[in-house]
């Protein structure tokens, strides 16, 4: 499959990968470029192989009290949220944002997850709630960075959204010409100051992204692709869905109770309590190399000689100019600032730390 703005990507030398079904961009300069180029300026991203579903009627928000660890009440009008869909085991499915934008909610699944997430809503959708699948109806474009703002000023009057706001633009929103539905949220997936614009028609997006990568040159604007996106997630701690979550992990495990709300029922929530009760098992840690050497998904972590967990998300950090990684690792072994290692082609040594790997401005 092919997003709406292939052919610019292929205009602008970008190199592709496949990427759960999607040719997307790899990247079109060095991914530190790419990468570091974010964290100072502002780079901006085409992420349409993301999901996208709206939902609409009266009892929407009992129906997402329902389906997510978010009380949906919670979220008015023009915000949104970051939460997680569990299975009655407590497992995760997926983890996704979503926006109330008054009569309608829209749902951002993982790449990949759209029909499962569809499926999974209309198995429990006794609410009566219209689900819409609208992959193909909308294009994603992310603008990332310190200067993420002042770039989209230059096409689209002042902005004035908090973290997780979310608005419809009009027509007189814009100071180019375009004529399709966009909505922007001021969200991403880089752990800088940034926003995400869905546009529909699809084929819309193309003008949308040529005017900024235009009026953003001043701020050091670059097209960005999907290796900095990751490794971007990854010195911020954020979780890839296949990864991070693969093989039916919880929560608990995760480390993501900060975004569950106890107060309301919801699917999965009685098996998660009776998992709290367990002394040990394994959860999310944040491994920072003290060798040189990159660590990378399905390596084990040692301690004294005996496996205690295993990498999920690995890499280089252009920041900190070193191998960072997140493994599954047994709760009595951490203990931040202790030492483990990663075995992979050679035995690299890491510690343990509090996430994230890079804070604010340390680029």
């Amino acid at each position: 499959m092919k997003t709406a703005l292939y052919e610019l990507h292929k205009e602008l030398g970008a190199t592709f990968t496949n990427f759960m079904g999607y040719e997307m961009p790899l990247k079109y300069a060095s991914v530190n470029e790419e990468h570091l180029n974010v964290r100072r300026n502002v780079g901006i991203f085409d992420v349409s192989h993301m999901g996208k579903v709206f939902l609409k009627g009266k009892n929407i928000k009992e129906f997402i009290s329902k389906i997510t660890v978010e009380r949906g009440e919670k979220i008015e009008q023009g915000k949104g949220a970051y939460t997680l869909l569990l299975n009655p085991n407590a497992n995760i499915i997926d983890d996704e944002l979503f926006f109330n934008l008054g009569n309608e909610h829209l749902f951002i699944p993982n790449s990949g997850m759209q029909k499962k997430i569809i499926e999974w809503m209309e198995k429990n959708n006794e609410e009566g709630v219209e689900i819409e699948d609208a992959n193909d109806s909308y294009s994603i474009i992310a603008v990332q960075g310190k200067f993420s703002q002042e770039t989209l000023q230059e096409i689209i009057t002042p902005l004035n959204l908090q973290f997780f706001g979310c608005i419809e633009l009009k027509k007189e929103n814009f100071k180019i010409d375009f004529n399709g539905k966009c909505i922007l949220s001021r969200s991403g997936y880089t752990g800088e100051k940034g926003y995400e614009i869905y546009i529909s028609p699809a084929e819309e997006a193309e003008k949308i992204f040529r005017a900024l990568l235009k009026e953003g040159k001043k701020y050091g604007i670059m097209p960005i692709g999907l290796a900095a996106r990751d490794t971007l997630r990854l010195e911020k701690g954020f979780m890839l869905a296949s990864n991070e979550f693969a093989g039916g992990r919880n929560p608990v495990e995760a480390g993501l109770e900060w975004c569950i709300d106890w107060n309301h029922e919801f699917i999965g929530k009685n098996a998660l309590l009776e998992f709290k009760k367990k002394d040990e098992y394994e959860k999310l840690a944040f491994l920072e190399c003290i060798d040189s050497g990159i660590p990378r998904h399905g390596e084990d972590v040692i301690k004294d000689g005996v496996k205690i967990g295993n990498v999920t998300s690995g890499g280089f950090s252009p920041c900190l100019k070193k191998g960072i990684a997140m493994a599954y690792i047994r709760k009595s072994h951490i203990n931040i600032g202790s030492e483990v290692e990663i075995k992979g082609r050679k035995n690299i040594r890491a510690k343990i730390i509090k996430p994230p790997f890079v804070g604010k401005d340390a680029c």
